[in-house]
């Protein structure tokens, strides 16, 4: 009742364009901070890709870790001697296994009004439920929506992961930018309003170069997704030279990798606006590049190494490119995926990302070669000390919120990654790529207390931190039962139930269903099968 109350202040005295999309919202559905919260008897995983450690105590006071005691060995008793007093709340987490909450650094957060029209709080919460405390937002209703949502974050009135704002050049400015004091003056402005930083699709050299030094000079983070509109004229290499901090996806990376060309080899009748064309051909540009470990690979390799320069593949963005199907049909898309949304994925001519007009055996082929050398320079440029994060850029092309970040957290293992560097990926490197690394991104005494709690290993299994869980043998029963799926998600010193966020989103999507008529269970992908177009 305290927090719906605050809700309600909140929005009736400092917000304006979010009330709509927090309306009938009942809480926040977290408890505290607490004065004092200890965690007992955990393995915990720091995140700067040391090994586990435990049975530890961690005690959190207010927002901050305050201590983290080792208070025995594995198979031993617990030394009771060492155990910190106890708090206003305690969690026993015996046999549990700790991390650094995760950090998403390419969220979109969509609203009931959007084409997808899913509500706010269903993405919010199924951030939550999937452990990530930290979401950087590269697109969303406009600069005033996400600051606002920040501000509410930031309060702990609503569930939701703490927000850092990076909204899209030239994104409410009330004129076009058609010169490089407009770029200025508009990287000042959002400067001005709170922004973190600034994600970039590209624009002329001369507009591009402005705003780059500009967000330099004003010390705003910045990122790209070099869209093939623009490619030509400043690839990865160039934007990078130029202040850029930071690429999502890999477009621009290829072309800066070009040895025979300058541009990729379009077919003669594609056209950018057909989605199938476009994502078609995206399948097929890395084998265009330079090859793996070549010269000129490995000079566009150490020139981004040299610039301190942030890689954030988003693999998971095109995960069913190299396989439609098994994308398509997770186990959870028929819990948790809105009828809206569902509906939006499937094949569309207007719909971004929903391509699937006559997805062929060779489009997928040529996808999982992509993929392969694709995640060749990623891993490669980890091992080389390179800087590599994890967004899910969830919301499209059949990658559902919270669950899209886990797969690309696996994404991540199958390129080569350890888990416990998956782990550094999602969290203290993410957060040193916005300047937060003081704050969060590791377990440590004196940050902000960002923490999972999960029942299973995840090191061991990546699977268990899916909201759905992961299939295992039970020896003692003989049945296949579901374990997994993170316990409790910690933002600030908030406790977030996980079982409870995840119910609240079944009830949306179960409403949602009821609504439409729709029955429970799996959605159809088509209307019509193929069987009836057969003669009897």
């Amino acid at each position: 009742m305290l927090k719906t109350l605050l809700v309600a202040v909140f929005l009736s005295t400092s917000i304006s364009v979010l009330a709509q999309d927090f309306e009938g919202v009942p809480s926040s559905e977290g408890e505290g901070p607490y004065d004092r919260l200890v965690i007992r008897g955990a393995t915990f995983v720091e995140g700067s890709g040391a090994p586990p450690v435990g049975p530890v105590d961690i005690v959190i006071e207010n927002d901050r870790i305050t201590s983290i005691r080792n208070v025995g060995y594995p198979g031993l008793p617990i030394n009771e001697n060492r155990r910190p007093a106890a708090g206003t709340r305690e969690i026993d987490a015996t046999g549990m296994y700790v991390l650094p909450g995760f950090i998403d650094m390419h969220g979109h957060p969509h609203t009931i009004d959007g084409g997808q029209g899913v509500p706010l709080e269903y993405v919010l919460k199924l951030w939550l439920a999937h452990g990530i405390t930290t979401s950087r937002i590269v697109g969303a209703k406009g600069v005033d929506w996400i600051l606002e949502l920040q501000a509410l974050s930031d309060a702990n009135v609503v569930a939701s992961p703490r927000i850092v704002p990076y909204p899209v050049f030239g994104q409410d400015f009330g004129r076009s930018i058609n010169s490089p004091e407009d770029a200025r003056e508009w990287v000042r402005w959002v400067k001005d309003k709170g922004a973190s930083g600034i994600k970039f699709f590209g624009a002329p050299p001369e507009i591009m170069g402005a705003a780059l030094d500009e967000s330099v000079k004003q010390g705003l983070g910045s990122t790209e997704h070099h869209a093939q509109l623009n490619v030509t004229r400043m690839n990865v290499l160039t934007t990078a030279s130029l202040g850029l901090t930071s690429m999502e996806h890999w477009y621009g990376l290829p072309e800066a990798l070009f040895e025979d060309r300058v541009i990729q080899d379009y077919p003669y009748d594609y056209n950018y606006s057909n989605e199938q064309d476009r994502f078609g051909e995206a399948g097929r540009l890395w084998r265009q590049a330079a090859p793996p470990f070549s010269d000129h690979w490995n000079a566009v390799m150490d020139s981004l190494l040299s610039l301190d320069f942030t890689l954030d593949p988003t693999f998971i963005s095109y995960l069913a490119s190299r396989d439609l199907m098994a994308q398509s049909r997770r186990e959870w898309h028929s819990i948790y995926t809105m009828p809206s949304l569902w509906d939006y994925y499937r094949p569309s001519r207007a719909a971004h990302g929903s391509y699937w007009f006559y997805w062929t055996t060779a489009d997928e082929l040529a996808w999982k070669e992509n993929f392969q050398l694709w995640m060749t320079f990623i891993n490669e440029y980890k091992n080389r000390g390179g800087r590599v994060t994890l967004g899910s850029d969830s919301g499209y092309i059949y990658n559902l919120y919270g669950f899209g970040y886990i797969q690309e957290m696996e994404l991540m293992q199958e390129a080569g990654f350890h888990p416990l560097e998956v782990v550094r990926s999602a969290s203290i490197l993410a957060a040193e790529a916005m300047d937060l690394d003081l704050e969060t991104g590791t377990i440590q005494v004196g940050k902000k207390a960002d923490i999972i709690i999960v029942p299973e290993n995840p090191i061991a299994n990546l699977k268990v931190l899916y909201g759905t869980g992961a299939l295992k043998l039970n020896d003692d029963t003989g049945e296949v039962e579901k374990v997994g799926g993170i316990r409790y998600t910690i933002k600030d010193g908030v406790v977030f139930d996980v079982p409870e966020l995840l119910g609240a989103v079944r009830r949306m999507v179960e409403a949602s269903k009821a609504e439409l008529g729709m029955p429970a269970g799996p959605m159809p992908m088509f209307i019509e099968t193929v069987g009836d177009h057969l003669p009897e």
